[in-house]
C-alpha cells in the first residue's frame, strides 16, 4: 500500500468550517480553505442569505456572478440566528467544528450568546476567526467598515491615480481580499498550533491592517524620510523605469528594476550612451532625473507598436508585458496554463466560470468540486449529519428556524480549463 497522500482528499481533508461571514473578505478565505479540501458549511440569514446574492448586475441567469465567484465548493445550510432554536442548531454544529469564520461588526455574535466564549465552551479546541473593519481592540474597534473606507483609512487611495489628481480607489477591492487571505493564513497557524496542544484560539484581522501591509515600501519610505509618497501612476517609488510606457498602438510595461536590465533597456532603444550618462547611470541617478529620462523613452516607444516592442524587450531579456484588459488576462493561454480559469455546472446558472486558486501543491493540489450553493441547498443534509431525527427537521422547516432549496437532480460537473 502506497503511504502517499490521495490528492483527491486535499490538504486540508478532514477541517471543517462554519463560514458565518458575507460579501467578500470572510468567503474568500472560506473559498480557499474549501478549494484545498476543508469542509466549509456556509450559514447563511434565512431571508435573502448572504448579501452578495443580491447584487444582481451582473447575474448568470439570473443568479448573482460575484456569489458564484466566491462560495465554491462550500455547503450551505438557511438558519435563524435571532431565534433560541436556530441558535441551538448552531451550537451543534459548533460541537464538531474546527473553525468559525465570522465578519459581523464586534459584539454582534456576543449579543446573541455565541461569542468566543461560549463558543470555546462547547468545544476547546474551536478556532474562531473574525474578520472586521478596523479589529478588535484601538478607539475605533466598534466602528463597522468596507473596503473603500479602508483604503481611505490606510492611505492607499492617496497613492493611486496620476501625480496631481484626485484620490482613487484602486481597481479591485485590495482590502477584501487581502483580508480573507490573511485569514486563512491565521487560521492555518491556529491550526498547526492546536495540532501540537489540542487548544483552539481567537484569529483575528481587519481590513485596515489588510490595507496597511500592502504599503510595505511606501511606509518604509516614510519610516526613513518622514515624508507621505503621493500617487505615481504606473511608475514605481523606488526604481526606474519601471513602468507603463505608450507605444505607437496602446501600452506596454518595461521593467528595468536593476542595472543589468536598465543597460539592456538601453540597448534596445537605440541609446546605449544612456548607461554611462551620469544623469542616468545608477537608478538613484535616474530617479532624480525622471523629468527627463521618461519622456526620451516614451517619444521612443511611440515610434513603433507594441508587439514589435515586446519581441525586441523578450529577445534582450529585458522583463516586459502588455497591458491587458480584463478579458485578455482571463483568456491568455499562460492563465489558462496555470489553472486560474475553472469550468463549473450551477444548478440555476448553468455554465460558469470562476478564478482557481492561485497556490499549486505537488501531492494535494486544489479541487472544484461544486459550484456555490443554493440559498439552504445543504439544510437537510446538515441537520441530518447534526444527530437531528427527520420529524425534527421537518418542525424546523415548518416554523422557519431553517429554510431549504431542493438538491439538485444531478451532480455539478466541474473541469478546469
Amino acid at each position: 500500500m502506497s503511504d502517499s497522500p490521495d490528492p483527491q482528499a486535499g490538504a486540508l481533508a478532514g477541517l471543517r468550517v462554519l463560514e458565518l461571514a458575507q460579501i467578500m473578505a470572510g468567503p474568500t478565505c472560506g473559498m480557499m480553505l474549501a478549494d484545498l479540501g476543508a469542509d466549509v458549511i456556509k450559514i447563511e440569514k434565512i431571508d435573502g442569505g448572504d448579501d452578495a446574492r443580491g447584487y444582481r448586475e451582473p447575474t448568470i441567469n439570473g443568479v448573482s456572478a460575484p456569489f458564484l465567484m466566491l462560495n465554491r465548493n462550500k455547503r450551505g445550510i438557511a438558519l435563524d440566528l435571532k431565534r433560541p432554536e436556530g441558535r441551538e442548531v448552531f451550537l451543534r454544529m459548533v460541537r464538531n467544528a474546527d473553525v468559525v469564520i465570522e465578519n459581523f461588526r464586534k459584539g454582534t455574535l456576543e449579543k446573541l450568546g455565541l461569542g468566543y466564549d461560549t463558543l470555546s465552551r462547547e468545544n476547546p479546541g474551536l478556532i474562531y476567526c473574525a474578520i472586521s473593519g478596523y479589529g478588535r481592540t484601538g478607539p475605533y474597534a466598534d466602528k463597522g467598515g468596507f473596503d473603500l473606507i479602508a483604503q481611505g483609512y490606510t492611505g492607499l487611495m492617496s497613492i493611486t491615480g496620476e501625480e496631481g489628481g484626485p484620490p482613487l480607489r484602486t481597481g479591485n477591492s485590495i482590502a477584501d481580499i487581502n483580508a480573507g487571505i490573511l485569514a486563512a493564513f491565521g487560521i492555518l497557524a491556529a491550526y498547526q498550533h492546536r495540532q501540537k496542544t489540542g487548544r483552539g484560539q481567537v484569529v483575528e484581522t481587519s481590513l485596515i491592517e489588510a490595507g496597511l501591509q500592502q504599503l510595505y515600501w511606501h511606509a518604509a519610505i516614510h519610516f526613513a524620510t518622514g515624508e507621505s509618497p503621493g500617487p505615481s501612476g504606473s511608475a514605481h517609488v523606488l526604481a526606474t523605469p519601471y513602468q507603463a510606457f505608450p507605444t505607437q498602438d496602446g501600452h506596454i510595461i518595461v521593467g528595468g528594476a536593476n542595472e543589468k536590465n536598465w543597460t539592456r533597456i538601453a540597448q534596445v532603444l537605440g541609446q546605449p550612451e544612456w548607461v554611462e550618462d551620469p544623469r542616468y547611470r545608477l537608478n538613484a541617478d535616474r530617479m532624480r532625473h525622471r523629468d527627463t529620462l521618461l519622456p526620451a523613452m516614451a517619444e521612443i516607444l511611440m515610434t513603433r507598436p507594441s508587439a514589435e516592442w515586446l519581441a525586441a524587450f523578450d529577445e534582450a531579456g529585458v522583463p516586459a508585458g502588455p497591458v491587458h484588459s480584463i478579458g485578455e488576462a482571463l483568456s491568455h493561454p499562460q492563465t489558462l496554463a496555470r489553472g486560474m480559469v475553472v469550468r463549473q455546472q450551477h444548478a440555476e446558472a448553468g455554465p460558469i466560470r470562476t478564478l482557481g486558486l492561485p497556490i499549486h501543491l505537488s501531492e494535494t493540489p486544489a479541487r472544484y468540486h461544486s459550484a456555490s450553493p443554493r440559498l439552504g441547498e445543504h439544510t437537510r443534509a446538515l441537520l441530518a449529519e447534526c444527530g437531528y431525527e427527520p420529524a425534527e427537521i421537518a418542525a424546523m422547516l415548518e416554523e422557519g428556524v431553517v429554510s431549504e432549496v431542493a438538491a439538485p437532480d444531478s451532480a455539478a460537473a466541474v473541469t478546469e480549463v
